[in-house]
């Protein structure tokens, strides 16, 4: 597979969600469309953002463990772009106060649900686009029974349900999407509306000089439509559809005892060759339908395709759980052999063996180095800028885990000789005053990886209290807004110059992929 490494570049992490807009959530529409004429006036070309999928409260709304690995988020959906395509009048969109700098979930979804159930009583459901969109959609009918059957099933999990609708009975399901022929074509038409409103984004982004960069998490929630209607795939117990394992990570600079995440395991080493064959498939749609969106994709936690950490699903934490094997560069090349050549960023953290090393270096994929993790006091830590021996890598001050910079710093995690040689680092010897987000992207920037990404909160020197995610909790997360006061021209001045100061901005990398 070929690298995305051809120019040298700089790019911002901003969840779409966390986007000014005027409806409680960042959406595809001008919310999106004016963040990234900021990143073009700052000279960044990348736009990193979360999974897109739809999300569950029981979950916190984590982009990480969606409802469905290919369907979109309602919540993205721009009401602007609405009213504009005559769907919605401006009147439709009742009167709201949300906060500028939390996304509040419940409130939200209740208030986009109304318009969007509006919306839909205008819709023509016969028009020729959407007949199209729902024939050629391979995991749309699936989405749309879960989802209606949810509904009928007052939300319950899937493995909650009678045998026949979690068994997948085709006679009942054939007879609820006959009984629900409306709910299955609303359904329908949100996924037809985000597919739309995201191809006007993706032409927008390119308009601009703006390559997208989504993310595949490796795992899914159990309670999802892929793991009801792709039972096979996944190692579940046969009569109460309960993971057999469950995944995570083993104890690490997180947590003391590990990340118990309880997603369900894949059968990479299941005997039975159509299961595998399935599940092979099934990852090659997932990469297939993901590029039709992006232009680069970011696969969380890649270690686990070389070797995953199974949990026994009875233990309330990760400690006592073991190395398997995953299917290793076997994958990968039956999606190169089906897609061509892709572009892909390893996220290879946490606890990486040299055959996970040897994976990732095979396939030619870059990882990603984080500076937050450099100053330990061992001079030979591989992200230390001074110790990257190839370009072929993307170096973050910090990720959407982490805290932001600002709050690293002021935080226990530095020892005073940490402290101490992170400034000479920086060339801050002199004077108490250090905007450390600043130092740390211009480290960044400086260093010879072909990408620098950073969290927007570290654009914006913000601190702990505008923290996107603290794995191994399980509330109080995914809600970080910014406000646009905050999106100023001081701010994109300075990083266009830092780019031009160091190769990066879009002129350069024009010049170096000529």
């Amino acid at each position: 597979m070929k690298t995305i490494m051809n120019r040298r570049s700089s790019g911002i992490l901003a969840h779409i969600s966390s986007l000014p807009a005027p409806h409680g959530i960042g959406d595809i529409g001008y919310a999106a469309y004016t963040f990234m004429d900021f990143l073009h006036d700052a000279g960044q070309t990348l736009w990193q953002f979360l999974p897109t999928g739809p999300t569950n409260p029981v979950f916190d709304n984590s982009p990480y463990m969606t409802t469905s690995a290919f369907a979109g988020s309602p919540l993205l959906i721009s009401l602007e772009l609405l009213v504009e395509d005559g769907l919605l009048n401006e009147t439709d969109i009742p009167a709201t106060n949300f906060s500028e700098y939390q996304t509040e979930y419940s409130k939200v979804a209740s208030f986009k649900n109304e318009c969007l159930a509006t919306a839909f009583k205008r819709f023509d459901t016969k028009n020729t686009a959407f007949l199209e969109f729902k024939k050629k959609t391979h995991w749309l009918q699936d989405y749309c029974l879960f989802m209606t059957i949810k509904e009928q099933q007052q939300n319950k999990g899937w493995f909650k349900w009678p045998a026949d609708l979690a068994g997948r009975d085709n006679k009942v399901l054939q007879g609820l999407t006959h009984k629900y022929p409306e709910r299955m074509n609303y359904f329908s038409f949100e996924q037809f509306i985000f597919t739309s409103q995201w191809l006007r984004l993706r032409k927008k982004a390119r308009e601009s000089g703006i390559r997208l960069i989504g993310d595949i998490p490796i795992y899914l929630g159990w309670d999802s439509v892929d793991v009801w209607a792709n039972q096979d795939i996944f190692a579940l117990n046969p009569k109460t559809h309960s993971p057999i394992n469950v995944s995570g990570v083993p104890p690490d600079y997180f947590s003391k005892t590990g990340q118990r995440w309880g997603n369900p395991l894949y059968r990479w080493n299941c005997r039975d060759k159509q299961v595998k064959k399935q599940l092979f498939s099934w990852w090659t749609k997932r990469f297939k339908s993901t590029f039709e969106l992006v232009d680069i994709a970011r696969v969380d936690h890649f270690r686990g395709f070389e070797a995953y950490w199974s949990i026994p699903a009875t233990h309330k934490t990760a400690i006592k759980g073991k190395w398997v094997k995953g299917p290793g560069i076997k994958l990968f090349k039956e999606i190169q052999t089906a897609l061509g050549p892709l572009d892909i960023i390893a996220e290879d953290l946490g606890e990486i063996t040299p055959e996970v090393i040897a994976l990732r270096d095979t396939l030619n994929f870059p990882g990603m180095k984080i500076l937050q993790f450099a100053f330990d006091g061992n001079r030979e830590n591989s992200f230390l800028p001074f110790n990257f021996t190839s370009t072929n890598s993307v170096i973050y001050t910090g990720t959407h885990d982490n805290d932001t910079t600002v709050g690293w710093y002021l935080s226990d995690q530095l020892n005073k000789k940490s402290r101490k040689e992170l400034k000479q680092y920086c060339n801050r010897i002199q004077g108490d005053k250090v905007e450390i987000h600043k130092d740390l992207i211009y480290l960044a920037l400086s260093s010879i990886s072909q990408y620098a990404i950073f969290p927007l909160q570290d654009i914006l020197g913000f601190g702990n209290d505008c923290k996107m995610n603290s794995p191994g909790t399980q509330e109080g997360n995914w809600t970080w807004r910014c406000a646009p006061r905050f999106l100023t021209e001081e701010i994109s001045n300075w990083m266009r110059e830092q780019c031009q100061l160091f190769g990066r901005s879009p002129k350069h990398s024009q010049e170096n992929n000529a």
